[in-house]
């Protein structure tokens, strides 16, 4: 038996196709076989078959002797504390993140919130769990855990409330998880902060569409109520809220890039030569914002699994990718949707100006095409054509992931996805959006060739 829900870092498919409970239950067992925990926490998202999979999960977990912390409706983040805070063996969070609705998926972590990749024991819980010849039955126990109350303390305490001005603050859930963990944050918050919920309420049928504010066409309903409310910022989530995303006060979407830029200003400004990582699509305006602050940049390939191990290796204290991926030293190196808006909105509330004007600079001096992505029949043809046309006259070429060449007033990042049959490409010039322009035709032009 072949099991197609296993991607790179997580396990991912259609409901009944690709993902049963059947195939939940015979992952539990394999998860306890491979990892040998003692212990595992679990929790899920809103998704109508979130319950019925963890419930699964559970069995399997069970039959193998292993004592099951369940937290409940919860984000993935709070699958990643629990597990460090209750010293557990393991950690898995059923969720489709911003996934189609039929669909659904595991995330997992080892002790410690460390990740679990297809070259530190995925492949091998995969194989195990298609295989599905387990034996013998145990009897481990089932309990209900809250750890919400520490996990508030942990992300309240990443704020220093003395001389914040007053915000008013629009959140949209997405009728995902955030709601509650956000109110539990809000109550406990010391800022002079006022709250605008959009969307709220977590709901499982996706009344108002898939949380995924990445999406263009999902942007609408937190940017208008920005502007509405005459709110100062705007947030919003995706269905597990590990990623968050921003809107300045005039309603206007903050690009990845420029918030990983304005995150690692706000922990150079608590960390004196604090390390940053960042992943290398899309770069200066990190690299100036860093140097600008006194810190030092580290660069990464991109996914959860490299960055938190560049983190580690060098006592880095945050690190950002510009997908909306914040990871952080202080959260067992784990990536948070909690922890970056608090960041951001204490930076703003000690700023005499607004985020537009915060981003405006950026935005001038760094234009970027955003990430364009292009389904190809060949992409070892399409990189290696790509190579050949501009690494004559590139000024450096990079290869720490894909390929990246600074061609001095523009530079230029293609790289095969982790996760989707693709070549992405990003583009960032020099303060020359006709430059940025051009470059993206021409390079459009020649990858779409293959």
């Amino acid at each position: 038996m072949t099991l197609t829900c296993f991607k790179s870092y997580d396990v991912r498919g259609k409901l009944g196709e690709d993902l049963t409970p059947e195939i939940c239950e015979d992952i539990g067992r394999a998860f306890a076989r491979i990892m040998s925990p003692e212990t595992v926490v679990t929790g899920r998202d809103i998704r109508e078959s979130s319950a019925e999979l963890q419930a699964a999960l559970h069995r399997g977990l069970m039959a193998e002797g292993v004592t099951v912390y369940d937290i409940g409706l919860c984000g993935t983040e709070e699958v990643y504390f629990a597990t460090d805070h209750y010293g557990a063996g393991g950690g898995l969070m059923v969720t489709a993140s911003h996934n189609p609705i039929d669909y659904n998926g595991i995330k997992m972590v080892r002790a410690g919130a460390r990740p679990i990749s297809a070259e530190t024991g995925l492949n091998d819980i995969r194989d195990l769990a298609a295989e599905g010849n387990f034996g013998p039955m145990q009897s481990g126990r089932l309990e209900a855990r809250d750890p919400r109350p520490a996990y508030v303390e942990h992300v309240t305490g990443y704020l220093t409330p003395d001389g914040l001005r007053p915000l008013k603050i629009v959140v949209n859930g997405g009728n995902g998880a955030a709601g509650p963990t956000f109110d539990a944050l809000a109550e406990r918050l010391a800022a002079p902060w006022e709250f605008h919920r959009v969307n709220h309420t977590p709901d499982g049928t996706f009344p108002n569409g898939i949380p995924n504010p990445l999406l263009p066409e999902n942007r609408a309903a937190t940017a208008d109520a920005v502007r509405a409310q005459g709110a100062d910022l705007g947030i919003a989530w995706d269905g597990d809220f590990d990623r968050c995303f921003f809107f300045d006060e005039t309603g206007a979407f903050l690009d990845g890039e420029y918030v990983v830029a304005l995150l690692a200003q706000a922990f150079c400004a608590k960390e004196q030569g604090a390390r940053i990582v960042y992943d290398p699509r899309v770069i200066w305006s990190t690299l100036e914002a860093v140097k600008a602050a006194g810190g030092q940049a580290v660069a990464s390939r991109v996914g959860h699994s490299h960055i938190k191990s560049v983190m580690r290796e060098n006592d880095a204290a945050y690190g950002g990718e510009m997908s909306a991926h914040h990871y952080f030293r202080d959260f067992m190196y784990c990536d948070s949707g909690m922890i970056p808006w608090v960041l951001v909105a204490e930076l703003l509330s000690r700023s005499d100006i607004r985020l537009s004007q915060m981003v405006a600079k950026m935005r001038a001096d760094f234009p970027s095409s955003g990430e364009i992505n292009f389904t190809v029949a060949d992409k070892p043809a399409a990189i290696a054509a790509f190579e050949e046309a501009y690494a004559e006259t590139a000024k450096s070429v990079d290869r720490l992931d894909g390929v990246s060449m600074d061609m001095g007033d523009w530079r230029v990042n293609v790289r095969q996805s982790n996760t989707e049959p693709v070549l992405r490409l990003n583009i960032e010039t020099r303060g020359d959006r006709d430059l940025l322009t051009a470059k993206v035709t021409e390079l459009s032009d020649l990858l779409a060739q293959f």
